[in-house]
């Protein structure tokens, strides 16, 4: 499996960004595509995740509301729209695929997103 984001930047807080995230190799045997975050100094944290089959969406408490995460299954792409960004948001963010909401396997190359006050 290959996966990796892209799209990161820096953006004043308020604003808002798109992450993409390219997957191949054996997706297919995963259930689901998620987008992970970690900020400097802090543990990686789940953000949000889809199915491959379906339309199901899962997100943390932080961030709902703000992001929403959508796929392009002809094109093994996986989104996360981010709006009203804090600084708070400031992290490297990954996509990951998983058995389920809960549990992921493998994780791709981060893109760096910056939020300023």
């Amino acid at each position: 499996v290959q996966l990796q984001a892209c799209g990161g930047g820096l953006v004043q807080a308020g604003g808002w960004l798109r992450l993409s995230c390219a997957a191949s190799g054996r997706t297919l045997i995963y259930s689901v595509l998620g987008w992970f975050r970690q900020a400097p100094g802090k543990e990686r944290e789940f953000v949000a995740a889809v199915t491959w089959n379906g339309d199901s969406t899962f997100y943390a408490d932080s961030i709902k509301g703000r992001f929403t995460i959508s796929k392009d299954n002809a094109k093994n792409m996986v989104y996360l729209q981010m709006n009203s960004l804090k600084p708070e948001d400031t992290a490297v963010y990954s996509c990951a695929v998983g058995r389920s909401f809960k549990i992921y396997d493998y994780w791709g190359q981060g893109t760096q997103l910056t939020v300023s006050s």
